[in-house]
Parts: C-alpha cells; structure tokens; sequence
C-alpha cells in the first residue's frame, strides 16, 4: 500500500497526548536548537495549491520529521522516511476512469512564504498543542515549533493538515517539550 505513491512513507497514526508524548516526545524535543534547513509542502501541480492530505516535511539536517493529520484526532510522525529531492515530481491516480482524478505532484520547499521565512531559524522550542475548545476535535494534537523569528503550527485542519502561524488560540492547552 502507497500513501499517494509517497516513496517510503508508511504513515503510523497516533492519538492522544499520551501516547504521541511517549512514542515521540523525545526526539521532538531533541530537534531544540538544530536549525531548519527546509519545510517542504506537497504541492498540486493541476490545481496550483498545496496538497494538505500529505505530511510537511520539517528538515533539521540530521532528522527530518513527518507530521500529517488525518480524521479528527489521527497524527502521525515519522522520521527521515520520505526524501523530497530524489523524486522531486511523479503523478498518481488512475486515468482509466472518468471520474478519476490524476494528481501531478511536487515538493516545495518555498510555496508558503511564512513558512519558508523560517528556513534557516534555529528552533528555541517544540510544544504539542492538545485541543479543548469543546467541540469534536477535543483531544486533536497539533506539533508547533517555535523560533524566535515566529512560530509554525501543523494542526489537524478537518481530515488534512493545517497551518497555523503565530501563538496558539486559546483553544488549545499547550505542552512544551523539555
């Protein structure tokens, strides 16, 4: 099974603050002080705008971390699995149906200029932000590093990835790392 035909990438879906603390907490925390090198995006070449279903990609050099949101609450992180520049674009989906739709994909490394301003920023903190705001997404982890240039969030945005620049709403109960 392929995740968009994303080479290597097995997405490993986790919820809850628990056990997204415990099975990465650690390492998230040991990317504090390493510099971000590039936040790649998946972008949509057909439709010209990112394609939020597929990871960010946060490449601090020695680690790359993999965040991609799923349903309400699902988030998987993983590690150095997905490299954005040996296959820098390919098309998936199926032309043998009419109402199939053909994605033409590539990664970007510039396509949100905030995010691509923090390219070169050393990372100060890593929170994981746990929803409270009364709703169905209560208990939804968001991972959002922070820098002293800005801060980027990647939150569950309904069944995709979002992001989120700036401090957290007041929905969110934060969790900093270390």
């Amino acid at each position: 099974m392929t995740f968009f035909d994303i080479q290597g990438y097995e997405p490993a879906r986790l919820r809850g603050l628990p056990a997204i603390t415990v099975a990465h907490g650690a390492r998230l925390r040991a990317l504090t002080g390493h510099r971000l090198r590039r936040a790649w995006l998946l972008w949509d070449l057909t439709d010209d705008e990112w394609f939020a279903d597929a990871p960010v990609l946060l490449d601090f050099g020695h680690e790359q971390v993999e965040v991609d949101h799923q349903k309400f609450d699902d988030l998987s992180l993983t590690w150095n699995t997905i490299d954005p520049v040996r296959r820098p674009a390919w098309t998936y989906g199926d032309r043998g149906h009419p109402d199939d739709h053909v994605f033409r994909f590539v990664w970007r490394h510039d396509a949100n200029a905030e995010l691509a301003a923090l390219q070169g920023a050393r990372l100060d903190a890593v929170e994981l932000l746990e929803w409270a705001g009364g709703d169905m997404a209560d208990g939804m982890v968001a991972v959002s590093l922070v820098f002293a240039e800005g801060r980027v969030t990647v939150s569950n945005a309904l069944d995709e990835n979002g992001l989120e620049f700036g401090g957290p709403s007041s929905g969110y109960r934060v969790h900093r790392l270390g």
